[in-house]
């Protein structure tokens, strides 16, 4: 036997069980295009603002003009309950949760579903639609605080340092959306009726969220069933430090960030897991 035969001898072989798990092999991608990743968030920002006669500036009317209906209908209704607080703060700092929300799990499962022809003919990581679609969620969430703060102006809200907290808890809720939008595209994949039932799902959702009422209105009886619902406790963490002037209490801050970690693992996890089938259901 030669020195070449015995080189050849000693190569490594495969073994299919040291593999690297998918979740980490898809974060690893992710890492590798992110130059990629960006180009699609520039994309988006151009796409959605290109033909626009107000351009940025819709980003930032569209919640005020909602927040303007929601405070005329309700106001009367709710401020008895909400003494200190001005009432169009207290509405427009929850509908920048929302929309935060609303946008980066919609365009999730949109940007998986139409990429689906690009997946079939290059390589690309599949989580990088959702990804993207939350980082362009998370760019107009911060051009949408332009006008919470014109309105916490006119409105004499109280401005403390307890807002340096905000990028913080805008954190806990892109994780809990990108996890969240994981989880629906992996189902929207294989049952594509998902994405108009999820419609459905948000207005839902969102009117068993304190968006437009205060929490106090909730009878006693079911407070443990509503704080059941992940949202509420993100909302909370993201208005404390707008409403109430403070950092959120230590329970809050602790549930909302398990929620937010939980949720971004079992997204991804589940994602990833069907990876590969996705270019052939879509």
């Amino acid at each position: 036997m030669n020195t070449q035969t015995l080189t050849e001898n000693k190569k490594p072989l495969y073994d299919s069980n040291k593999r690297i798990s998918p979740a980490l092999a898809e974060l690893k991608e992710i890492g590798n295009y992110r130059h990629l990743l960006a180009q699609l968030v520039r994309r988006d920002i151009l796409t959605r603002y290109k033909r626009s006669f107000l351009g940025v500036a819709w980003t930032m009317l569209n919640p005020l003009g909602t927040m303007l209906v929601m405070t005329i209908v309700f106001s009367n209704i709710f401020k008895a309950s909400m003494p200190g607080v001005p009432f169009p703060v207290y509405i427009l700092s929850g509908l920048v949760v929302w929309n935060f929300f609303s946008q980066g799990t919609n365009a999730s499962m949109s940007g998986l579903v139409w990429g689906g022809n690009l997946l079939q003919r290059i390589f690309v990581p599949r989580t990088i639609f959702a990804v993207s679609a939350v980082g362009t969620a998370l760019v107009n969430t911060i051009i949408a605080l332009v006008p919470l703060i014109i309105v916490m102006l006119v409105t004499k809200a109280t401005f403390s340092w307890a807002l340096l907290f905000l990028p913080v808890a805008i954190i806990l809720i892109a994780f809990f959306t990108l996890g969240f939008g994981l989880l629906i595209s992996s189902l929207a994949a294989f049952f594509p009726d998902v994405m108009e039932m999820y419609q459905i799902l948000l207005t839902a959702w969102m009117y068993l969220t304190p968006i437009i009422y205060p929490e106090s209105i909730i009878p006693e009886r079911l407070q443990t069933v509503y704080r059941l619902n992940p949202m509420y406790w993100l909302v909370r963490v993201f208005r404390a430090p707008i409403v109430e002037q403070s950092l959120p209490a230590l329970r809050d801050f602790s549930i909302a960030a398990a929620i937010s970690f939980i949720m971004l693992i079992v997204g991804w996890l589940v994602f990833t897991s069907k990876s590969d089938e996705y270019a052939y259901r879509i």
